[in-house]
C-alpha cells in the first residue's frame, strides 16, 4: 500500500494530506520511468565503456589468432616462393641446358595477374592489405608451380628421348675431313667471291673434288630437295628434329629421297659446283629453330679437343667463300 504524503500547513499550524488528481499521478509516474530508464541507460553506457563482454573478448582473441596465422602464413609463402625460384633457376640454367631447351620466359612463368581486380570482395575484411596479399601470393605460387610441373615433365619428355636426340644433333662434318684442309670459309662476314664486299656467310664451305661423298651430320627426315642453276643450287634440307636443320648445297647429284629418314654418317649426295658457286665445295648450314648458328659447334663427335680448337682457328681466319 503506498503511503500517504502530509504537507505543513502555517496558518492552521496541522499536518494536511496531499491529494493529487489522476492526470498529475500519471505525470508523476512517467517522469519517474524517463529518468530511470535514462539513469540505467547511463549506468550501462559507462559500464560497457570499462567493461567487456566475455564474448566481445573472445572474438577479439580469435580475430588476433587469425591475423598471427595470416602473418605466418605470409611468411611460409614467401620461403615457398625462395625455394620454387631456386627451381626455376635450377630448371633454365641446368636441366633444360642439359638437354639442350630453351629456357622458360619470365612472361609465361609470370603471366596471367593483371586486369580484373580478383580480390575485391577481400576488401571490406579487417586487415584487407594482409588477406588480400598472402591470397595473391598463394595464386602466384600455385600458377609458377603449375608451370614448372609442366616444365619437369617437359624435361622427363627429353630425358626420355634423349639417345635419340644425341643421334639427332648433327655433331659431325659434313664431308671427310681429318687433315682440316678442306675447310674454305667459315660462318659470319665474309668476303664475296664475285662481288668482293663483305657480306654475311649463313654457314661453312669445304672444299672437294666433284664426286667426294656428303654425309648427313645427324639422323633426320629429308625435308627437301631442289634443283637449280642459282643460289644453293642442287641442295638437300634434312630435319633433325629438336629444333634442328641441316642445309647441303651446290650438290652435284643426291643418293637420297624426299621424306626419307637418313643416319647419321648417311651418304646423302655428293660434292658439285652447281649454283653461284666459285669452285667445287659443299656449302653446309645448321639451323636452331629457325635461326642460322655457326656449324663449328657442333663438330664434336669427330674430332678431337686439339683438331677441335684447330678447325676453330681455321674458320675464324679464312676471310673469302666460295659462293
Amino acid at each position: 500500500m503506498r503511503k500517504a504524503k502530509f504537507r505543513f500547513n502555517p496558518e492552521t499550524l496541522k499536518y494536511t494530506k496531499i491529494e493529487y488528481d489522476i492526470k498529475t499521478r500519471i505525470s508523476k509516474w512517467i517522469y519517474s520511468l524517463t529518468t530511470r530508464v535514462l539513469l540505467g541507460l547511463l549506468f550501462a553506457f559507462i559500464f560497457l565503456q570499462f567493461y567487456e563482454a566475455p564474448k566481445t573478448k573472445f572474438l577479439q582473441r580469435q580475430n588476433q589468432q587469425l591475423i598471427s596465422q595470416y602473418e605466418l602464413l605470409d611468411k611460409n609463402l614467401g620461403d615457398i616462393q625462395k625455394v620454387l625460384s631456386d627451381l626455376q633457376d635450377r630448371d633454365d640454367n641446368l636441366y633444360r641446358v642439359i638437354f639442350d631447351a630453351d629456357p622458360i620466359p619470365s612472361s609465361v612463368r609470370k603471366a596471367g595477374f593483371g586486369g580484373i581486380n580478383k580480390y575485391k570482395q577481400l576488401e571490406d575484411m579487417n586487415d584487407p592489405e594482409l588477406v588480400i596479399a598472402t591470397s595473391r601470393k598463394l595464386d602466384i605460387i600455385s600458377k609458377e608451380a603449375y608451370v614448372q610441373s609442366k616444365s619437369y615433365d617437359e624435361v622427363l619428355k627429353l630425358a626420355m628421348s634423349k639417345e635419340k636426340m644425341m643421334s639427332s644433333i648433327p655433331a659431325i662434318m659434313p664431308v671427310s675431313n681429318k687433315d682440316l684442309k678442306r675447310i674454305s670459309a667459315g660462318f659470319g662476314w665474309r668476303i664475296h667471291p664475285i662481288y668482293k664486299i663483305k657480306i654475311f656467310h649463313s654457314g661453312m664451305d669445304f672444299s672437294a673434288p666433284i664426286g667426294t661423298p656428303i654425309y648427313a651430320t645427324g639422323d633426320g627426315l629429308v625435308e627437301k630437295i631442289e634443283f637449280s642453276s642459282f643460289g644453293y643450287g642442287n641442295n638437300i634440307t634434312i630435319d633433325n628434329g629438336f629444333g634442328y636443320e641441316t642445309r647441303y648445297a651446290h650438290m652435284s647429284t643426291f643418293n637420297v629421297k624426299r621424306g626419307e629418314k637418313v643416319k647419321r654418317g648417311s651418304v646423302i649426295g655428293y660434292v658439285g659446283n652447281t649454283g653461284t658457286s666459285t669452285g667445287p665445295h659443299i656449302h653446309y648450314e645448321v639451323h636452331k629453330n629457325g635461326k642460322t648458328v655457326d656449324p663449328k659447334y657442333y663438330f664434336f663427335k669427330d674430332l678431337t679437343a686439339s683438331e677441335y680448337e684447330k678447325m676453330v682457328a681455321i674458320s675464324d681466319n679464312i676471310g673469302q667463300s666460295y659462293d
